[in-house]
């Protein structure tokens, strides 16, 4: 199939978060990833949360639940771990973090982003990937990192 839609409107709700993070904690062992208890607190809040997150979010969530300020820097550094290893993509005009329903490869394709309640639906879409590669090829361009970011309404709010 060379189309699927996975949703980041929590793909977390109940059984789906445990079993995202549990997909990540797998991926992890099988890589020889460390899950630090930073890390381990950072990819509970992101499953369990029911929109994309900012940074800035997960660290005032961590700074209440350890009743003491979380330095940045740490944040980033678990947000980039995660993102290198395939398992979260960002947000780029949202400058915001969601799970990755397709974790281990790179994120190509596009996000549909809901304008009203904040969802994001990923695409993973083969002939996409390809007719943007085309395209920058023939621009003489060679993208690093491509996300398509797509703003309207989800089908719920759009009915």
């Amino acid at each position: 199939m060379s189309k699927k839609i996975g949703s980041t409107k929590n793909p977390a709700s109940g059984a789906t978060a445990a079993r995202w993070r549990a997909e990540v904690e797998s991926a992890c062992e099988r890589k020889g990833l460390a899950l630090t208890p930073l890390r381990q607190q950072v990819l509970t809040i992101l499953a369990e949360s029911s929109a994309p997150l900012g940074a800035y979010a997960i660290i005032d969530q961590l700074s209440r639940k350890e009743g003491k300020p979380v330095a940045p820097p740490t944040v980033y550094r678990t947000l980039d771990f995660f993102l290198e290893n395939g398992f979260l993509y960002k947000i780029e005009s949202r400058n915001a973090y969601a799970p990755c329903e397709h974790l281990g490869h790179a994120h190509h394709g596009a996000l549909l982003l809901c304008e009203k309640c904040g969802r994001s639906d990923e695409i993973e879409d083969v002939k996409l990937d390809r007719l943007l590669q085309e395209a920058a090829a023939r621009a003489g361009f060679a993208p690093h990192r491509q996300m398509v970011e797509l703003v309207g309404l989800c089908r719920d709010c759009a009915g």
